[in-house]
């Protein structure tokens, strides 16, 4: 069986985990942890980074941090995950969903400033694919109406929007490091603050809301509670297993694009005969090959290619079912305008396999069975 995933896996995690046990620290913010975010800081060129226990917990901190309040609203796509909307309900806003563009799957930046109200406080748009909103946009209509903004960078890891890295666009970015992730370990996210205004606020919501970490520092005598806050410090052990990957970025990053052209390229020109739609990279925007999908026809015709790969050993998944129509969804928070694109596209994208370190048969076999399923229900040459 070819399976949909595989974690990131490159040798040396064994080593580092060992380590941080042989030098007795493994919890929140050692060695691993300062590593991990010394990287990210430097590589990305953010104020601070510091990692969390899930991209859900980036996304709560940060929904925290934009002091987000009952009756507050929030502007976000309904084509994403829970995580997106959980981060602000759990703070009492009232979610606001808008279409999506069909050419990324993103939010859709003309539909943001008639979604706005006296109410909004923040806009969440969420990267799909590791491929960027389109952010110019969305940054000025922001600053026009003095909202905040939130990206939800969870797929964009080494994505880049006009040479700037997801998630360093907006007041805070936020990075999932899910074993589905490109980069992974196991559980685990960070935010990035791109304010320096809020990174004692930060550090203070993130360690049970003292200031242990400036006590660490040496900047203060002892440490005290200060505000409120949790613990979102993300086990050494788990950093010492993304360090491993963070090592090898360039590598592992090269190789999943290497998978991913080998899918378009196989697979162009059946969008030009129009029996598919492929991913679409916008100029301007660098995309990390989180994920390859196809859309279908219809619905009916992409249960009938997932049940088809399953016959040949290939897992095919279907993504997220939108948020509007959930029941979390319409308890809390509504759609602002027409829905054209969100449920009709979400219908037809079906996700291929794509990993590190794919074996070059089983990524053959991947792509024979897409052409052999289309052939036949085409029953044409492709």
């Amino acid at each position: 069986m070819i399976h949909f995933n595989v974690p990131p896996f490159t040798g040396k995690e064994l080593e580092y985990m060992k380590e941080a046990i042989d030098n007795h620290k493994i919890c929140g913010d050692g060695p691993f942890t300062k590593k991990c975010d010394a990287w990210l800081e430097d590589r990305f060129k953010v104020q601070k980074v510091l990692l969390t226990t899930s991209g859900s917990t980036a996304l709560d901190m940060a929904a925290l941090l934009c002091g987000i309040k009952p009756g507050d609203e929030v502007i976000l796509p309904s084509f994403t995950f829970s995580s997106t909307a959980n981060a602000f309900v759990l703070s009492g806003a009232t979610l606001v969903f808008v279409d999506i563009r069909p050419d990324t799957m993103n939010i859709d930046e003309t539909k943001i400033e008639a979604a706005i109200t006296d109410k909004t406080k923040v806009i969440c748009p969420v990267h799909y694919a590791g491929v960027a909103c389109e952010m110019d946009s969305i940054m000025d209509i922001a600053r026009r109406y003095n909202l905040m903004v939130v990206e939800d960078a969870a797929q964009g890891v080494m994505s880049t929007y006009k040479g700037r890295a997801l998630g360093t666009i907006g007041d805070f970015g936020c990075f999932s490091f899910h074993e589905t992730k490109n980069y992974s370990m196991g559980e685990g996210g960070a935010i990035l603050i791109n304010n320096p205004e809020y990174i004692d606020k930060a550090e203070i919501l993130r360690e049970k809301g003292t200031n242990r970490a400036q006590f660490f520092r040496g900047e203060i005598a002892k440490y005290n509670w200060i505000d409120f806050g949790g613990s979102y410090l993300q086990s050494d052990l788990n950093a010492a297993y993304l360090w491993a990957q963070l090592e090898m970025a360039d590598e592992i990053n090269e190789n999943r694009l290497s998978t991913w052209k080998s899918y378009y390229e196989a697979f162009k020109l059946l969008e030009k005969k129009g029996i598919i739609t492929l991913p679409t990279v916008p100029d301007g925007c660098v995309h990390n090959a989180h994920m390859f999908y196809i859309k279908c026809k219809d619905l009916e015709e992409r249960q009938k290619f997932i049940e088809f790969m399953k016959s040949r050993d290939v897992l095919c998944v279907f993504h997220y079912v939108p948020l509007h129509s959930a029941p979390a969804g319409e308890k809390f928070g509504r759609f602002d305008g027409i829905d054209e694109h969100t449920t009709a596209d979400s219908d037809r994208l079906v996700r291929l396999p794509l990993y590190y370190n794919i074996d070059k048969n089983d990524l053959q076999k991947v792509i024979s069975g897409v052409l052999d399923f289309f052939k036949l229900r085409n029953k044409r040459s492709i």
